[in-house]
């Protein structure tokens, strides 16, 4: 899988393989990131998306294979490496009694040109928790702390580890607010998840792994087409045109592949961006309709397709 177009890659995995014992738990992993692209990892709870990560961090020695990081080997690249890359694990924890703005300057020295702190704190709306303690913080906050310690050294590349489990709604789209800003900084992220809306709505590409192997991988929208099955748009007729009529306004629209209708109600299915293009067929008919709706294919479907099933099913 090729990097994002126009970016060259700054992540390269090849035939990456893990073993526990005498059970492989990443077969032949293989993938790319493109420079200035957020790339997902989506995938059960043990598919390996974390071992993945690690091996790439530089955390776990590979089985097999090779891992590449803006040109160097993780497991050998040293501080050379360490300097460019920041990382949020899985499982984050500060001693409760630490306050943030210790654990910043902390986490500075380990840099030989961190980032300036205070333009940190500032520049993410972080200067009214610079002394308050990690065990006071809420679950929020925890998560724009530990994304401010992944950035304190000024990486290229970042890689973040199911960074909003646990997070109410409103933490979730916060901290998706605050992902976008990373890359928006120039910051190459990596960004491992099990959740199909975080996925969607921040990926540019996405690699979904299921039982230690990359069974699908592309944008998002690439995967729900690849998946197949068809998008419905449903709306109601009104005005004085005939039912029957529908189907010969519809005639010249590629993406639609069946009309149905009940009366004056319709539903038209099909591919592709199917309610741009229906829509625009109607507003060049002058065809009034109320009570439109659109089901869309999601990435839930798309999973489903491809691996038989649902994301949430960890048998």
């Amino acid at each position: 899988m090729d990097g994002k177009a126009g970016g060259a890659a700054v992540i390269e995995v090849a035939g990456l393989t893990k073993r526990y014992g005498g059970r492989t738990v990443l077969d032949g992993v293989t993938f790319t990131v493109g420079r200035g692209e957020i790339f997902g990892l989506l995938g059960p709870n043990g598919a390996g998306k974390t071992t993945t990560v690690e091996c790439a961090e530089g955390l776990r020695r590979p089985d097999g294979g090779t891992v590449r990081v803006l040109g160097l080997d993780p497991a050998a690249g040293g501080p050379e490496l360490r300097e460019r890359v920041g990382v949020q694990l899985q499982e984050t924890g500060l001693p409760s009694s630490l306050k943030f703005g210790e654990a910043l300057a902390l986490y500075a020295s380990f840099y030989r040109a961190p980032r300036d702190v205070r333009a940190l704190l500032a520049d993410w709306g972080l200067e009214e928790l610079r002394g308050r303690r990690y065990g006071k913080l809420s679950g929020g906050q925890k998560q724009r702390v530990h994304i401010a310690l992944a950035l304190v050294g000024g990486p290229e590349v970042v890689f973040l580890d199911e960074l909003t489990t646990g997070l109410d709604p409103q933490a979730r789209r916060a901290t998706w607010d605050l992902v976008r800003r990373v890359r928006a900084g120039g910051v190459t992220v990596v960004l491992v998840s099990h959740f199909m809306d975080e996925v969607q709505e921040l990926c540019d590409r996405v690699a979904v792994l299921d039982g230690g192997r990359i069974v699908a991988a592309g944008t998002p929208g690439e995967l729900v087409e690849r998946a197949g099955g068809a998008s419905s748009v449903r709306f109601r007729l009104r005005g004085d045109l005939d039912p029957a009529a529908l189907p010969a306004v519809l005639a010249a629209v590629p993406e639609v592949t069946g009309v149905e209708r009940d009366g004056r109600a319709v539903t038209v299915t099909g591919t592709g961006d199917l309610a741009t293009a229906v829509t625009a067929a109607l507003a060049r008919a002058d065809v009034v309709v109320a009570d439109l709706r659109i089901d869309r294919r999601t990435l839930d479907d798309a999973y489903l397709a491809l691996t038989g099933r649902p994301l949430d099913d960890d048998a």
